[in-house]
């Protein structure tokens, strides 16, 4: 299937590992100008020449923590125009809810959630001038099921799905789509860090703690197993084509079942 995304200009953000790699590379497979994006200089320069290796699409690097507003203002001065942009910077961390400061809740909510309202907000008005543009925020099942282990990461997911939704309210009638994604849990870098940490300290193999997991963390899930970054890119790189005109200010679920909901 042609997705149509052959010159369109995609700026990742977290793209140097995980899911967001994986959407990287999707869209550079699909003939889309893709912009990766990573805190470490290092990191951006190997994945784009990795990417670039493909000899598909143009591939571009932009190194920057955009939980700030200058590494966002760095960024927007060096590609002021972007057609497509997928908000998949963020982080997570197991604590309990007494043990989350004021710190870190701020901290999730800068890199989770203003770092794609900030970029949404940049980029939107040349969206509007050509009167096309993809904005797609990278949330969670557990923007819906907050998870009591990581209330503060599920508050700023369930806040992801919110901007869409209200950032798609404001641009009905015009050729521009905003959609949310939620994946389940996803062996993503950090995931399978944290699986062999814990499986080495328990004496387990991976398999075992993975299993474990969806027996008991995370029960509801109809598949069982983590989805692979590589699932949920397919998912996002159809949102960003034109074809997926119709899908708009929707919460596309990518989570395995493990939402006990139809719908």
């Amino acid at each position: 299937m042609d997705l149509q995304l052959n010159n369109k200009i995609a700026l990742v953000t977290g793209s140097t590992a995980g899911i967001g790699h994986a959407i990287a590379q999707s869209l550079v497979k699909e003939g889309a100008e893709v912009i990766v994006n990573g805190r470490s200089q290092s990191a951006v320069d190997g994945v784009v020449a990795e990417l670039d290796a493909l000899g598909e699409g143009k591939v571009s690097g932009f190194a920057g923590d955009l939980g700030t507003a200058q590494a966002a203002a760095d960024l927007l001065e060096r590609f002021p125009k972007v057609d497509i942009l997928v908000n998949n910077l963020g982080i997570f961390e197991p604590k309990g809810f007494e043990d989350i400061p004021d710190a870190d809740w701020m901290r999730f909510f800068d890199i989770n959630v203003l770092s794609g309202v900030r970029l949404s907000r940049e980029y939107l008005p040349g969206m509007r001038a050509q009167n096309w543009g993809r904005i797609l925020f990278i949330s969670s099942e557990s923007g819906l099921q907050i998870p009591a282990e990581m209330v503060h990461y599920g508050v700023t997911k369930a806040a992801q799905i919110a901007a869409a939704r209200g950032i798609a309210e404001s641009v009905a009638g015009t050729g521009i789509t905003v959609n949310s994604v939620l994946p389940g849990p996803t062996r993503s870098r950090g995931v399978g860090d944290f699986v062999d940490a814990l499986a080495q300290a328990d004496g387990k193999s991976a398999a075992q703690v993975e299993a474990e997991f969806f027996e008991h963390v995370r029960p509801t899930s109809l598949i069982k197993r983590f989805t692979s970054p590589d699932e949920i890119a397919a998912m996002v790189t159809y949102l960003a084509s034109p074809l997926a005109s119709a899908t708009h200010g929707a919460a596309i679920r990518a989570d395995g079942g493990v939402v006990k909901s139809a719908y």
